[in-house]
């Protein structure tokens, strides 16, 4: 008993300090992100829009998120036995609101970037910044709709949110692989049409406009990727408990998957200014004004 105690315990102190750094990793990066997101005009209005809308939910969970987790991590600590449904609540259905708007951002960056590589000639008619702003609303007022779906329950409400997350999640990943091999065939077929064009300068533009396309779809596919490799094992962890019932060995890994989760919002940040050099140039430009105004 003595050692699982001290398991116990090492897992809270351990993912709450981590928490505790990442919500300053994570505030401070997207907070830094917007700005350059908003400054960068080289960027379709539609697609601004989409990262705009994926970099406020990650700020979200460093402003609201993580602190709610550490507090439930220092209740869990005080009392490992029961704690109580409303502290388990609070944490649960801001977070899981968070991680439907991710999604759904993700989602609509992918289809943002299919549309654009499919329908190219056609993209600024399909996709305009109104129907963009339309879209990044519906998704949060969705991903409020589902986060609070359980409460309506009185006995399994968090059962039934994380059937509806779990769900949800699996059919937006599945989704979004199955579009980014759209986008990959298409890539590929287009590359292959360009490659037999004889150089001419009247198709420099259109491979110049190809070649940024396809870029910005490579972009938006890391920063899916990363989204999968954070979220997965949580996933994987949902579907256990789903099928077997709650288990002391799963819940002592769910602490650390919840973490990988929220690991996510501090790392798209550095997947921007890694793949996308506007971006990361007017990061650049931000850090060197904050740098004359109070590092002298």
């Amino acid at each position: 008993m003595n050692r699982r105690a001290d398991e116990f315990y090492f897992t809270i102190i351990a993912n709450g300090v981590f928490n505790a750094l990442l919500c300053l990793t994570a505030t401070i990066l997207n907070s830094i992100t917007i700005q350059a997101i908003r400054r960068t005009s080289s960027l379709p209005k539609p697609l601004k829009a989409f990262h705009l809308s994926l970099a406020v939910s990650d700020l979200c969970v460093g402003l609201i998120v993580h602190p709610l987790y550490v507090a439930l991590l220092i209740a869990w600590s005080e009392n490992s036995t029961t704690i109580q449904h409303t502290n388990i609540t609070a944490f649960l259905v801001p977070g899981y609101f968070l991680c439907y708007a991710s999604f759904l951002s993700v989602l609509a960056l992918t289809v943002d970037r299919f549309l654009a590589i499919t329908f190219h000639l056609r993209y600024q008619e399909i996709v305009t910044h109104n129907r963009a702003v339309f879209v990044v609303i519906l998704s949060f007022l969705v991903s409020g709709f589902l986060s609070t779906v359980g409460l309506w329950f009185t006995r399994e409400g968090i059962t039934i949110t994380l059937k509806s997350q779990t769900v949800f999640a699996v059919l937006c990943l599945i989704i979004i692989a199955i579009l980014y091999c759209k986008i990959y065939l298409t890539v590929r077929r287009h590359r292959k049409q360009i490659q037999v064009l004889q150089v001419r300068e009247q198709n420099g533009r259109e491979r110049a406009n190809a070649a940024r396309r396809f870029k910005l779809a490579g972009s938006t596919f890391c920063v899916y990727l990363v989204f999968v490799v954070c979220y997965l094992p949580h996933i994987c962890i949902d579907i256990v408990l789903i099928n077997s019932g709650p288990s002391k060995t799963i819940s002592h890994f769910k602490y650390y998957f919840w973490t990988l989760v929220l690991l996510n919002s501090s790392l798209n940040p550095l997947i921007y200014c890694w793949k996308m050099r506007d971006i990361r140039q007017s990061v650049i430009d931000i850090l060197l004004v904050c740098y004359n105004c109070f590092g002298r």
